[in-house]
């Protein structure tokens, strides 16, 4: 037994992912669990975050510089 669901597998890269056969199984597991949204990075960001990044960094005044003056 290898550990992967095969049958499963496929579908999601035949069917979810619209792969030809080729271009599935040239992809390694890794490659195959990031296009299917498995991998580690960050989710989208949210309202609440876009919210929390325009209060940590807001928008200058109009005229002011980077520089302070």
């Amino acid at each position: 037994m290898s550990g992967f669901d095969w049958p499963v597998l496929m579908r999601a890269g035949f069917v979810g992912l619209r792969l030809t056969p080729d271009q599935f199984w040239r992809l390694t597991p890794a490659e195959l669990r990031l296009m299917l949204g498995q991998g580690a990075g960050m989710p989208a960001m949210n309202r609440a975050g876009l919210d929390a990044l325009l209060a940590a960094y807001p928008d200058k005044e109009q005229g002011e510089r980077d520089d302070g003056s």
